[in-house]
């Protein structure tokens, strides 16, 4: 009996040593394996981003051009509601209007820019989740967006799009832009030293 349950002791100590090993080697991959999911840019303002979560800001319209109405008379306010480690999402109001809702999303490798609208019951508009995947060019501040082929399909023109989204260093001001084919088309600035 008494060399049985040596025995038993042994197997267990065995076991013990040859699983510890494993798996602090599976605990010290797995955390470079997400890290690898994103560059480091991209990774960089996707967390400075996230530090305006559960805030809200007041926005103006800097320009917007002929080709749509103007929002200067129009309360603008963004939402910084949903952070997750994969998504943040900011519903963007103007004025009675709160259908937008601004998705930056950890999607395929990189960070994706999309425009989410909705009608008052929930249901998407015709033209929704148009918008880009970062490109290279960005910093830990400011991302380009150019637009993808489901927005060139999507929107008329919209091929040309190109969204930039920044804050400054001092986090006093986050930026919405769009150009297309190198036309400034709309601009929102949000004064982030006054959170609502």
């Amino acid at each position: 009996m008494k060399n049985l349950s040596l025995s038993v002791i042994l197997a267990l100590i065995f076991l013990a040593s040859s699983c510890g090993p494993r798996q602090e080697q599976a605990e010290e991959t797995s955390e470079p394996l997400m890290e690898e999911l994103i560059s480091e840019n991209h990774r960089a303002f996707f967390n400075n981003l996230a530090r305006l979560c559960g805030e809200s800001f007041a926005g103006e319209q800097i320009y917007r051009s002929h080709h749509a109405s103007g929002w200067e008379d129009y309360e603008m306010t963004m939402h910084v509601e949903v952070c997750e480690s994969d998504r943040i999402l900011i519903p963007f109001h103007v004025g009675e209007d709160q259908s937008r809702t601004w998705m930056f999303l950890i999607e395929d490798g990189s960070l994706r820019f999309r425009h989410d609208h909705r009608y008052p019951d929930g249901t998407p508009e015709e033209e929704s989740l148009y918008g880009g995947y970062a490109d290279d060019s960005g910093t830990a501040f400011v991302q380009h967006f150019p637009a993808d082929q489901y927005t060139a399909e999507l929107i008329d023109g919209g091929e040309g799009n190109v969204w930039t989204v920044s804050m400054d260093e001092a986090f006093t001001t986050f930026t919405y832009r769009l150009e297309r084919d190198g036309e400034k088309r709309l601009r929102v600035d949000f004064d982030l030293t006054n959170p609502l």
